[in-house]
């Protein structure tokens, strides 16, 4: 019984310890990285450099579409790491002029990451070079991002900001969030 005696004498002791070793571990880069895995890094930086995007934006993207699961399958259909819909993939395979392009081909990592990436750079480059237009049409289709632009939307976020599509709205927020962990956590460059 000396332990019980002790915990009840000190109850805000032990809570402040506790606390304390809670807070650590979550500051710990381990415990970070634990949070915002990543995986796939060397196909990330190759076709982040052969597009021309910033290999911790893609790896940020993977993250906030599947949370890096490979099998991961949406709600409307979305495929893979990056969540690339059919249809889309099968616009992408005829713009890289794949032959024998099937859609289970989405599910793996290397396909994927090399459409998705190829995807996200057109779309910036079709918004010229605005990023957080590119970004809300990977996520709400570029006809979407296009309306709103034409009813006014300037193209910026910013936080807390609600667009035509709520969704949208919390994407880009993780996305921005997201991307600072893993700018910090890792060396992709």
């Amino acid at each position: 019984m000396p332990v019980v005696n002790f915990l009840r004498k000190n109850s805000f002791l032990v809570i402040f310890v506790i606390l304390i070793m809670v807070y650590t571990l979550v500051q710990s880069d381990l415990f970070l990285k634990f949070i915002y895995p990543i995986n796939y890094e060397e196909k990330i930086t190759n076709f982040a450099e052969k597009n021309e995007l910033d290999p911790y934006l893609l790896a940020t993207l993977i993250y906030v579409e599947s949370k890096y699961n490979e099998k991961a399958v949406s709600p409307k259909g979305a495929i893979g790491l990056m969540q690339i819909m059919p249809e889309t993939g099968a616009w992408i395979a005829e713009n890289l002029h794949w032959r024998d392009y099937e859609q289970r081909l989405l599910f793996k990592p290397e396909v994927n990451i090399e459409f998705g990436s190829w995807y996200l750079a057109k779309l910036i480059e079709e918004f010229d070079g605005r990023l957080i237009p590119a970004l809300a049409s990977y996520n709400a289709g570029r006809t979407n991002v296009n309306d709103w632009m034409e009813e006014g939307w300037d193209g910026k976020f910013k936080t807390g900001q609600i667009l035509p599509f709520k969704e949208t709205s919390t994407y880009l927020e993780r996305i921005s969030h997201s991307y600072d962990f893993y700018k910090n956590l890792y060396e992709l460059d």
